[in-house]
C-alpha cells in the first residue's frame, strides 16, 4: 500500500480547491491549474484537507495510482499558493543570459545567440548575465522548461563549460596523458 496516498493534503488559505467528479481545479496567488483524476482514483476535500483514496482499497495498482494522484494534487496545490522554480548557471567565457521580454536571448560560444521563447505560465528572470531563474506554478513545465534551456549546451565533464542546474555537481574527468 502507498504511504504517500495515505498522507493529507492541507490546502493553505487563499487557495480556492473545486473537486466536480474526476475533475480537480485549483487557484491561488501564483496561478490557477486543472487535472482529471485517474477512474481507479476518489478524492474528498473536507475542512481544508484533502484525502485521495482508492477506489478498491485491496488492489495494489489502485494504492499505486492514489499515491500518483496524491503527489499530482500536492504539487498543483504548492503551486498555486508558492509557485515552483529552477536556477540554471551558466559556465563558460562569453556564456552570458538575458531575458527580454517573452524571449531569452543565450549566447553560448555558438556562432549566433540562441533565442528561446519563453512559453506561457513561465517568467524567465535572469538576475546577472550567468543566471537564469526559471519560475512557474507548474512543477512539470517549469522543469520541462528548464530542461529545454541546459539541453542548449549541457555542461561537459572536461572545464565543466556550460549550462548547469544551480544544485548540480558535474563529475570532472582527467585530460587523456601522453
Amino acid at each position: 500500500m502507498s504511504r504517500i496516498a495515505k498522507a493529507p493534503i492541507t490546502v493553505p488559505s487563499g487557495v480556492d480547491f473545486k473537486v466536480e467528479g474526476q475533475h480537480v481545479s485549483v487557484k491561488g496567488g501564483k496561478g490557477s491549474l486543472e487535472m482529471d483524476l485517474h477512474p481507479d482514483v476518489t478524492l474528498s476535500l473536507d475542512d481544508g484537507v484533502i484525502t485521495v483514496r482508492p477506489v478498491d482499497e485491496n488492489s495494489k495498482a489502485g494504492w499505486a495510482m492514489a499515491g500518483t494522484m496524491r503527489a499530482l494534487v500536492n504539487n498543483m496545490v504548492v503551486g498555486a499558493s508558492a509557485g515552483f522554480q529552477k536556477k540554471l548557471q551558466l559556465v563558460g567565457v562569453g556564456y552570458r543570459a538575458q531575458a527580454k521580454g517573452k524571449v531569452l536571448n543565450l549566447n553560448l560560444g555558438f556562432s549566433h545567440p540562441v533565442d528561446y521563447p519563453v512559453p506561457e505560465g513561465i517568467t524567465i528572470e535572469t538576475p546577472s548575465q550567468t543566471e537564469v531563474v526559471v519560475s512557474g506554478s507548474d512543477k512539470q513545465k517549469v522543469g520541462q522548461v528548464a530542461a529545454e534551456i541546459r539541453s542548449f549546451r549541457p555542461p561537459e565533464p572536461y572545464k565543466g563549460k556550460g549550462i548547469r542546474y544551480a544544485d548540480e555537481r558535474i563529475i570532472r574527468k582527467e585530460a587523456k596523458k601522453k
